[in-house]
């Protein structure tokens, strides 16, 4: 009995055709826009393991050509650089057999320099930056909400209060545009490895497995960014010296991100040993996150986890 398979210029149109449609999607749907063009990188991904990387390049020229057809050529180009670079080379990490957490930091490079691409072209040719832009947007709505406040007649301390810590948070945040990248592209390499695992073992193709997240270890080299940070935070700031105070605010918020993931994951490995019930787990996690005190105490748990390895202490105690 013949086999009819379909070649790899019927799925490549195929492919492209849905790169194309969530494009489109993300472009014209308000609410649920966002949440799409993160899997646009999708299509490249299966497309790459299933024919080859010359494949996805051409069906990525194709996809933008079309999409800058139908919408805006900046518009598809912004798409483009943005996410191709992530869905190319994690489909060329798969189909090369490389281990997931270093075809995940490969994807996560890809999709941090694609985000910083993005941001650079748009700049380049409208002399915009939308990250400054989407800031003045945040303040002109808690200047408007301001106002909405002082109509009702609230207490006028309490509200300049209130303008105070907020404008301080909005000299915070354009400190932290360096973060908010990093941050962007782990969101975006997170749900291009997800999806396209879950999609090419659906496939049938053997994709290299993640470790599960009892097994997480982060690098001792977050502690040491920690230690280094807060020197340069000091010196930065009695020294008003401003690019390494930033520099050094930043990579201070990095390594307690971190040092949170990692205190996390301790947290998990204990709920884990004492078989406590998932809701319980789940509840206990989002009070951790909205708990300042509990968060900031978990991320240093964290920080010194990486360094003393609580999990391997216990477990060798274990054995004795």
């Amino acid at each position: 009995m013949n086999q009819h398979r379909i070649t790899p210029l019927t799925e490549s149109g195929l492919l492209t055709a849905l790169s194309v449609v969530l494009a489109l999607m993300a472009v014209y749907l308000p609410f649920i826009g966002f949440l799409l063009v993160l899997f646009w990188p999708l299509p490249l991904i299966v497309l790459v393991v299933r024919h080859g990387l010359r494949w996805g390049i051409m069906a990525t020229a194709a996809a933008g050509i079309l999409v800058g057809l139908l919408v805006e050529p900046l518009l598809s180009l912004r798409l483009v650089v943005a996410f191709a670079p992530a869905g190319l080379l994690l489909g060329w990490a798969f189909a090369q057999g490389w281990p997931g957490v270093r075809s995940f930091m490969l994807t996560l490079l890809a999709a941090i320099a694609g985000q910083l691409a993005a941001v650079g072209l748009l700049l380049l040719v409208t002399d915009v930056n939308p990250l400054a832009m989407q800031v003045d947007l945040l303040q002109s709505s808690f200047d408007s909400t301001f106002q909405v406040y002082e109509s009702l007649g609230m207490n006028e301390a309490d509200l300049a209060q209130a303008r105070s810590d907020i404008e301080q948070g909005m000299k915070m945040l354009n400190y932290l545009f360096p973060l908010v990248f990093i941050l962007m592209g782990l969101l975006y390499a997170a749900a291009a490895y997800i999806s396209g695992s879950k999609v090419l073992r659906r496939l049938g193709h053997s994709v290299p497995q993640f470790p599960a997240i009892h097994e997480w270890r982060l690098p001792q080299g977050f502690l040491y960014l920690f230690g280094f940070a807060l020197v340069g935070l000091y010196w930065g700031g009695t020294r008003q010296i401003m690019w390494l105070y930033q520099l050094s605010l930043n990579a201070n918020a990095l390594a307690i991100i971190a040092g949170l993931v990692q205190g996390l994951v301790l947290v998990h490995c204990l709920f884990r040993h004492f078989k406590v019930k998932l809701f319980l787990r789940i509840v206990f996690y989002v009070f951790i996150l909205m708990n300042p005190f509990l968060a900031q105490v978990a991320a240093m748990t964290g920080l010194i986890d990486m360094l003393f390895d609580y999990r391997r202490r216990f477990a060798a105690r274990k054995q004795k």
